[in-house]
């Protein structure tokens, strides 16, 4: 089966989480023998052409085209190029697999061009991060582009079942054409060499007698970071601790300015963007990875940092209440509330032998669950699901 994939992110191009789930997936269903070539426009660098695994090519397609306008239209123009170098390619494909509503036009004028069945991911969906509205012109467009994607595709895959509720609510798509596939993750080797090592890089951030606490993400409202800075003035006020709050976004400099304004500067670092080995390095030196979105269609981040054996407090929404199991392999509380917060991050701080046996009952689910095998698997199974429903439309048209 030879599967042409089109994704807007890919590294080093990355946005969210959907770029690093793209370059997680390519070699995981390679390895189950499906050959894969991936079109992404050329955003940020990255080789013109590279195969990054046996049987995957990926192709960076250049754009000349400028934002101007709408965000929309902009990406409307890029889909031209990608559809243009898809034409050029020598070779034929089984299937199409788009990633969310930046490449749904590319991908609809193949499959219409190539009469080739379309398998759609739906990481998120603008009603989503909207609450429920659409609050702007674009983010009607947007919906329009999803809408226009979920009702065209064979087969519509999502990361959890809140997905598939609010694919269903929000697009009116049968339960029965949505595959719930999780996301999964790559357990990674302990970048430190030596407990004196994990030491000194801790002692950057938190003394030896302080707890040391860590979020990653985009700061944007959704993720809930002004909730985690003002639960952070009272966890500071019953026990010794550092907050490291790593990312970028648009409201970035308002976070730091909140912060200061609740007398925090040396109680929260803001590194802005890291490294991935930084990332691996503050998994493993923190006491506790701390997530409180508002909005969250998975939350591969805590799969990151139960995979570092990292223990974790996150909010009780969207995908993350799936893949966290209270009290057994983590901390749930409340979305949007400062004293629920709390109260997990007091009780990971204060109760470390509790928080390190969740982070152990963990690691049993990653390997059951939440492995790139079992996900590569169940994917293949939707592109056969897709071909199938694709070749019974046929016969009955040809009827």
């Amino acid at each position: 089966m030879h599967i042409l994939m089109i994704s807007w992110e890919y590294p080093p191009h990355l946005v969210g989480g959907m770029g690093t789930h793209v370059a997680d997936l390519l070699p995981a269903l390679a390895h189950e023998d499906v050959q894969l070539t991936l079109l992404t426009p050329r955003l940020t660098g990255g080789e013109p052409v590279e195969q990054p695994a046996p049987a995957v090519h990926v192709i960076r397609v250049p754009t000349a085209h400028t934002q101007i306008g709408s965000f929309p239209d902009y990406v409307a123009a890029v889909n031209e190029d990608l559809v243009q170098a898809a034409l050029h390619l020598e070779q034929s494909f089984d299937m199409i697999h788009t990633h969310d509503w930046m490449t749904a036009h590319a991908a609809i004028a193949l499959q219409q061009r190539w009469n080739t069945p379309l398998v759609a991911t739906i990481h998120a969906t603008e009603r989503g991060r909207g609450r429920g509205h659409l609050r702007s012109e674009q983010a009607f467009q947007i919906d329009g582009i999803e809408r226009w994607l979920t009702h065209t595709a064979q087969r519509l895959i999502v990361c959890s079942q809140h997905m598939a509720a609010e694919v269903t609510a929000c697009f009116g798509i049968r339960a029965e054409q949505i595959d719930v596939i999780p996301n999964a993750v790559y357990v990674q080797p302990n970048p430190f060499t030596s407990d004196t090592e994990r030491l000194e890089f801790r002692r950057r951030y938190a003394a030896d007698d302080e707890r040391l606490a860590f979020f990653i993400g985009r700061v944007v409202d959704e993720k809930g970071v002004h909730i985690l800075i003002d639960a952070w003035a009272q966890v500071v006020q019953q026990v010794a601790a550092r907050l490291v709050l790593a990312g970028h976004g648009p409201l970035f400099e308002n976070c730091k300015a909140h912060a200061a304004h609740l007398g925090l500067e040396s109680r929260i670092s803001f590194p802005g963007r890291i490294t991935d080995e930084e990332r691996s390095q503050f998994y493993r030196a923190a006491d506790v990875a701390v997530f409180p979105s508002i909005y969250e269609p998975f939350g591969i981040v805590a799969l990151e940092a139960q995979a570092a054996q990292c223990p974790v407090v996150v909010s009780a929404t969207g995908g993350l209440q799936e893949i966290v199991r209270p009290h057994e392999t983590g901390i749930l509380v409340q979305p949007a509330s400062v004293e629920s917060l709390v109260w997990g991050l007091l009780h990971t701080l204060q109760h470390p032998h509790w928080a390190h046996a969740r982070a152990h009952n963990a690691q049993r689910d990653l390997e059951m669950i939440y492995n790139w095998g079992h996900v590569a698997r169940q994917t293949i199974a939707t592109f056969q699901h897709a071909r199938e429903m694709w070749q019974q439309r046929t016969l009955q048209t040809a009827a």
